[in-house]
């Protein structure tokens, strides 16, 4: 099976359409699919269930979609950095379902191992429970979350070979396996394309299994949201 496409347009070609639902990898602007994003928009695939921790910020990674109102539902866990974004949501132009973070993590990787539920003490008597059913285990009161499953996700990785085993960057690794796993079809952007067997079985962080297209990106466009320094002393 051919893996390797030539761009992140021709990677995209066949199996983006309005409607669907897709998981972005990414904590913030580290470890985001960035070219794949433009792409995507590119498409003009609008109506979107976006997927991500994160909605970017006005004018980079998800924030790309939100400016073109291509994404009409998100579910994520911080939205702080995006005004487009809290614009859209307090005129009820957009969707939210929020989630606790490291709930979010977990619905993603209960989706890629084919977990259809689970319990979790967190968000337990707030808002996050509301609507859900609860259950008593050895005296704790535990709420259920139901998997999340993509019918596309974007990932980024700092190397691939040609079968779509993966190395992710450092903390750039984040949430991106768990995205890889539950992608119906699964699209990853990396740095570097080594041959077949030069990456150590302890460097691969997620095997081929699951990923379906690959783009080569050399040299990403890489923002850091907040730059801050603590006052220098003399």
């Amino acid at each position: 099976m051919r893996k390797i496409f030539g761009d992140a347009a021709s990677a995209l070609n066949g199996i983006v359409s309005s409607g669907q639902t897709i998981a972005v990898g990414g904590f913030g602007l580290c470890g985001i699919p960035s070219t794949l994003i433009a792409a995507l928009r590119d498409s003009g695939a609008s109506n979107l269930t976006c997927i991500s921790n994160n909605a970017g910020v006005d004018d980079f990674g998800l924030g790309l979609l939100l400016q073109t109102r291509q994404i009409k539902r998100m579910v994520s866990s911080y939205v702080g950095e995006n005004k487009e974004f809290e614009r859209q949501y307090l005129s009820g132009e957009l969707e939210l379902e929020f989630n606790p973070q490291g709930t979010l993590a977990e619905r993603l990787r209960a989706g890629g191992a084919g977990i259809p539920a689970f319990f979790t003490r967190t968000g337990v008597g707030t808002v996050v429970a509301e609507n859900k059913e609860t259950r008593e285990f050895d005296g704790q009161t535990y709420v259920m979350e139901r998997a999340l499953k993509a019918d596309v996700s974007l990932v980024k990785a700092q190397k691939a070979d040609p079968s779509g085993n993966l190395m992710f960057a450092r903390t750039a690794r984040n949430f991106n396996p768990e995205v890889a796993m539950a992608g119906g079809i699964t699209v990853v952007e990396v740095e570097e394309l080594v041959e077949l067997g030069k990456l150590d079985p302890d460097e691969v962080h997620l095997p081929g299994i699951f990923v379906d297209r690959i783009v080569v990106v050399p040299h990403p466009e890489k923002r850091i949201e907040r730059k801050s320094f603590r006052p220098r002393t003399l």
